[in-house]
C-alpha cells in the first residue's frame, strides 16, 4: 500500500551515502528521515554542524510519506483540547511555534522550487455537539490571534452543522519537501544513510551508537523516529498510536473537486483535500481513525472511507489506497527536548497529533536549539506546560487502556489455541501454539509462522487485515507478515518460528 507520493516519487534524486567509520567526528546523528530529522538536520549543518542522519528504510518511508500534507495554523480543535489542559498561554507558545514552523516551510518552499498551494482550512462538524466544540475552538483560536470565522456555509457537498475556517494556509507533496531537504543537506556537507536502523546507544561523550550497519560516535542524539525507540523517558507510555486510512481518487470531468482543506471536529479523523498532479486534480480523503492494533478490521474502516470518498464525487475512481501513523499525547502538546541521563546528549521529538507539517519543524527548531544555544522563545513556555500537573490525569488514563490492551492480547494469544488448518490468504491469526503465543498468516502464497510476542514489551501482536501486517496493540510497533520490522518504538522484528 504506497502513498501517492511515494508512487510518484523518483527515489534517484535523493542522495545517499556510505555508513561513516566510528573514528570519523560527528556532531550531531539524527535517526530518522522524515520531516522532523531531516528539517533537524539542515538548520544543523546551516549552523555548521557535521551531521550524520541514520534511516532505517528509505527517506519518507513511515508518516511523512504517508501525510496528507496539511500546513496550517488552523489543526481540527486542536487548539480548545491544549487550551482545556493548559490554559491560553500555551495555546499562545503552540500557535507561535506553528506559525514560526509555517514561515520557515514558505521561506524553505519557495527557495528550493517546492510547489506549494496557498489553500484555506476548514474544521467542519456535522452534529450539534461538534458545532459546540467549533465554538470552543473559535474561542481559543481568537485568544491566540487568529483570523478564524465561524459560520455554517461550506463547500463540501453534504451537510454540516458548522464551519470554523482561516485564509492562506497551504498544502504541499511531502515527498517533493524531503526530496529538497536531502539535497541541501548534502550540499551542506551532511550524510544521509538509508538501510540503517538506530538499535542502542550509550550516555556517555561522545555517544556509543549502534546501529544495523555498523557503530559509530556521536556529541549529540536526536530521536526522530515517530517515537523514540531508545524510550528512556518513558516517551511510547506518554502518546497514543493512531493509524489512520488514505486515499486518492480521480474524479469525472467536471465532478466536485475542494477548493480548501477539509477537516471533521466529530473524531473520526476524516479530511478531504485536493491534490494537483500533471494528468489532472486528484481527491485526497483520509478517516477510518483507530488506536493501532485495536481494530477489529481496519480492512473495513477503509471500505467505510472509500464510500465517504465517491459519496462526495460519485464514479471517481480510486488511485491509491494506504495509512499513516500518528503518535497524539496524552497531555496534548508534543514531546520535544532531551531524554533524561545523557545531560542532554540526547533529544527526541514525537506526539505531533496528525499535524506533523508544522508540528515535526517546530520540533527540528527547538532540538537545534538545545543544541546550538538559540533556543526558541515558544519552547519554554511549552516545556513549562508538558510538566504541570495537569497532564498527569490524560496519560494515567492512557496507560490503562494499555493496560487493558495487554490484558486481552494475552489472554487471547495464551487460552485460544491456534486451528490445526493453516489460515487462507491474506489472513492471519494469534493463538497458543505448543505453550507459546504464536502469530501465524498466509501472504502471496507463503505461510510464517512468528512469535506473537512484541519484542518492544511484550505485548500481542494482531493482525490488520487491511495492510496485511501484525500490528502491536500496546506502543503501537508493526511488522510486516514474515516479522520484519516496519515502524514503533521495537528495535528488531518478531522472532520466527518452525511452520508446521
Amino acid at each position: 500500500m504506497k502513498s501517492s507520493w511515494v508512487d510518484r516519487h523518483d527515489p534517484s534524486r535523493i542522495p545517499t551515502s556510505v555508513m561513516p567509520s566510528r573514528g570519523d567526528h560527528i556532531d550531531v546523528a539524527i535517526a530518522g528521515a522524515g520531516l522532523a530529522g531531516l528539517a533537524t538536520a539542515v538548520l544543523l549543518a546551516r549552523a555548521g554542524r557535521r551531521v550524520v542522519v541514520l534511516e532505517a528504510r528509505s527517506v519518507g518511508a513511515v508518516t511523512t510519506g504517508a501525510s496528507t500534507a496539511k500546513v496550517s495554523l488552523l489543526q481540527g480543535t486542536r487548539l480548545s483540547t491544549i487550551r482545556r489542559q493548559h490554559g491560553p498561554q500555551a495555546v499562545a507558545a503552540y500557535v507561535a511555534a506553528s506559525r514560526e514552523a509555517q514561515d520557515w516551510l514558505r521561506e524553505f518552499c519557495g527557495g528550493h522550487e517546492v510547489p506549494l498551494q496557498t489553500r484555506s482550512a476548514h474544521t467542519y462538524a456535522t452534529s450539534p455537539r461538534g458545532a459546540s466544540r467549533l465554538r470552543e475552538e473559535a474561542e481559543a483560536s481568537r485568544e491566540a490571534g487568529l483570523p478564524v470565522r465561524l459560520g455554517t456555509d461550506s463547500e463540501l457537498p453534504m451537510p454540516v452543522t458548522s464551519c470554523l475556517s482561516l485564509e492562506g494556509q497551504a498544502q504541499l507533496d511531502p515527498m517533493e519537501l524531503l526530496t529538497a531537504l536531502a539535497i541541501e543537506l548534502d550540499a551542506l556537507g551532511g550524510v544521509l544513510v538509508e538501510g540503517a536502523r538506530l538499535t542502542a546507544a550509550g550516555s556517555r561523550s561522545p555517544l556509543e551508537l549502534e546501529t544495523t550497519r555498523g557503530a559509530l560516535r556521536a556529541d549529540h542524539l536526536v530521536l526522530a523516529t515517530g517515537v523514540p525507540v531508545l524510550d528512556r523517558g518513558a516517551h511510547a507510555a506518554r502518546v497514543e498510536p493512531h493509524r489512520s486510512g488514505v486515499l486518492t481518487a480521480r474524479p469525472r470531468p467536471g465532478a466536485w473537486l475542494p477548493e480548501g482543506m477539509h477537516v471533521s471536529a466529530e473524531g473520526d479523523g476524516r479530511t478531504v483535500r485536493s491534490v494537483p498532479t500533471p494528468e489532472g486534480p486528484l481527491l485526497l480523503a483520509g478517516g477510518a481513525d483507530h488506536i493501532t492494533g485495536r481494530s477489529d478490521s481496519p480492512a473495513a474502516g477503509l471500505q467505510e472511507l472509500e464510500r465517504w470518498a465517491l459519496s462526495l464525487s460519485p464514479g471517481a475512481e480510486i488511485t491509491h489506497r494506504w495509512a499513516a501513523q500518528d503518535y497524539v499525547p496524552a497531555g496534548a502538546l508534543p514531546l520535544v527536548g532531551p531524554l533524561p541521563g545523557a545531560e542532554g546528549r540526547v533529544l527526541a521529538a514525537t506526539g505531533f497529533a496528525k499535524w506533523g507539517m508544522t508540528g515535526a519543524v517546530a520540533a527540528a527548531m527547538a532540538c537545534t536549539g538545545l543544541i546550538v544555544g538559540t533556543v526558541p522563545p515558544w519552547h519554554a513556555e511549552l516545556e513549562q506546560a508538558r510538566s504541570r500537573a495537569g497532564a498527569l490525569l490524560p496519560a494515567a488514563e492512557l496507560l490503562a487502556g494499555t493496560g487493558a490492551a495487554a490484558a486481552r492480547g494475552w489472554a487471547g494469544g495464551e487460552l485460544r489455541a491456534l486451528p490445526e488448518a493453516p489460515p487462507a490468504e491474506g489472513e492471519g491469526q494469534v493463538g497458543r501454539r505448543e505453550g507459546r503465543p504464536t502469530a501465524v498468516s498466509t501472504v502471496a502464497g507463503r505461510r510464517c509462522a512468528l512469535s506473537a510476542v512484541c519484542p518492544h514489551l511484550g505485548g500481542i501482536v494482531r493482525w490488520n487485515d487491511a495492510e496485511l501486517t501484525w500490528d502491536c496493540p500496546l506502543h503501537g510497533s508493526r511488522f510486516a507478515a514474515d516479522g520484519t520490522l516496519l515502524e514503533g518504538p521495537a528495535v528488531r522484528g518478531l522472532d520466527p518460528l518452525e511452520e508446521r
